[in-house]
């Protein structure tokens, strides 16, 4: 007979549901007690950020005025706020805008050691270049400064050798005039030198301007031989024209050369377009000595030789095929993509760019890294579009008085957001083009820019509807840009150093 097992009595379901829950409670506590102490410790607040000194009393003539702060910018390491006059109801008075530095002026000699630097060092010095910088160019200074030395002693005994006169004034007198000369042409090559980065920027249309630069010296010089008593002054200029051409050939070959090279060989292209060039000199060199023989007329065959001249730099120019974008490229790349939705080849977006326009002058009605006080011509105007751009390191507004659209970049701006940028304001550029029948005032004296441009409600329009597009076409512009060989992680675009900073909501 099988014995049924007996039930648990209530004495042991009491001792037994006691431990387990016991258990459970233990290896809760171990698990929580363990996360506890892998847990990193809780971080401190970060301390507010230190405003720059402020000179005592800068802000007292807007003490309980009717002025509030609107943003802040900084420049060079230097702080503006910026002040409009609240007449109420979170409006401005138009044209109230006042600017406030924050830092009290220079001393003089800071001044000069800045205007200085600016002149011997590269931007973003010593970041900007790898420390055995400094000693050769210190090497260097000293070796030119006793090759100018020496220079002043051949000159002179070259041109007694030559047997100029038996009189002794008049070598030294000759060679005075030959060093002055000679002198000029360095200071214009020095002074033209702090160009920087427009060599990388404006590549095609400097080496342009420097060799009809070139030309134009030659000209001079070849003036001279009518005016023989104005020697000095006319080979002086003459010599400031082609130093200045000499210092943009030889600042523009190294990125030619580079564009041209495939792979880690720009050694071997740079040495070779250097020999050719030489040998098509001692070339030149060798026809111009056989017409010469023939007594032809002077005025005719510098014509003639000129023309030769600056076509053949025509072409040279307009054959260099460069992979990134500059502002003229960046242009013609965009205009391309928004009327017919491609992006150039490499081959056609650089036969497209000008080379006539020269760097300096500003043909573009679009500025990029603009100052506040010219992109905005009051407090409301600015107001009005914040809100669109708050998700943006960048502000893209059209100033109608100035009939130019206005890119300005905040202080946490990337390239990639200075990209963005420059390819918004061409949108924005390109929709007021299409709603005033692609009229556009270029510059402020040319028409009435408030009898194209929108009323401020419609220009508000305007700008969210640019935003709108950016948002969708912004990636696959780039996709398609990068599809067709162009170089999108870094671009020669240029833009003004102001940053706005400080954002006041």
């Amino acid at each position: 007979m099988k014995l049924k097992p007996s039930p648990t009595s209530p004495s042991q379901t009491l001792t037994n549901a006691p431990s387990q829950d016991a258990r459970l409670l233990v290896r809760e506590t171990l698990r929580i007690s363990a996360n506890l102490a892998s847990a990193p410790p809780a971080e401190k607040p970060a301390p507010p950020p230190q405003l720059p000194p402020v000179e005592p009393g800068f802000q007292d003539q807007f003490v309980d005025s009717s002025f509030r702060l609107i943003c802040s910018e900084e420049i060079d390491g230097r702080r503006w706020n910026y002040f409009a006059q609240d007449i109420g109801s979170v409006k401005f008075k138009k044209g109230s805008i006042r600017a406030v530095s924050l830092q009290s002026p220079k001393a003089p000699v800071d001044e000069l050691v800045s205007f200085v630097r600016s002149y011997v060092v590269p931007e973003g010095f010593p970041d900007s270049v790898i420390p055995s910088y400094v000693p050769y160019m210190t090497w260097r200074a000293l070796k030119h400064f006793f090759g100018g030395a020496m220079s002043v002693f051949t000159t002179q005994t070259l041109l007694n050798s030559v047997g100029v006169s038996r009189n002794r004034s008049t070598p030294g007198a000759v060679a005075i005039n030959w060093i002055l000369k000679d002198g000029a042409g360095r200071v214009g090559k020095m002074l033209y030198s702090r160009q920087g980065k427009k060599f990388d920027y404006d590549l095609k249309q400097l080496r342009f301007a420097g060799d009809l630069l070139m030309e134009l010296g030659a000209a001079v010089e070849l003036a001279t031989a009518a005016v023989p008593h104005l020697f000095l002054p006319l080979a002086c200029a003459a010599n400031v024209a082609k130093n200045v051409g000499a210092v943009t050939s030889t600042s523009t070959r190294t990125p030619i050369y580079k564009a041209f090279a495939r792979g880690e060989n720009i050694g071997d292209v740079t040495a070779k377009g250097e020999c050719v060039g030489n040998i098509a000199d001692l070339l030149g060199t060798g026809f111009s000595i056989m017409v010469a023989k023939r007594n032809p007329s002077l005025v005719t065959t510098f014509a003639l030789l000129s023309c030769g001249y600056v076509f053949s730099s025509y072409q040279e120019v307009k054959s260099v095929v460069l992979h990134t974008l500059n502002r003229a490229r960046f242009t013609v790349a965009v205009d391309s993509f928004l009327k017919t939705g491609q992006v150039p080849t490499l081959q056609e977006g650089n036969a497209m760019e000008s080379v006539f326009n020269l760097p300096w002058s500003n043909h573009s009605p679009i500025v990029l890294g603009s100052r506040f006080k010219d992109a905005f011509q009051d407090a409301n105007s600015y107001l009005a579009i914040e809100p669109v751009f708050e998700r943006e390191r960048y502000v893209v507004t059209y100033n109608p008085s100035k009939g130019n659209i206005y890119a300005l970049f905040k202080d946490q701006a990337k390239p990639d957001d200075i990209l963005k940028a420059t390819f918004h304001a061409n949108v924005l550029l390109h929709i007021i083009r299409s709603s005033n029948g692609n009229r556009f005032p270029r510059r402020e004296n040319e028409t009435d820019p408030s009898v194209l441009l929108p009323s401020s409600t419609n220009l508000e329009a305007h700008i969210a509807d640019s935003y709108k597009m950016v948002s969708a076409l912004y990636a696959p512009f780039k996709s398609k840009a990068k599809e067709q060989g162009w170089v999108m992680s870094e671009s020669h675009l240029n833009p003004g150093r102001a940053r706005l900073c400080g954002l006041t909501k």
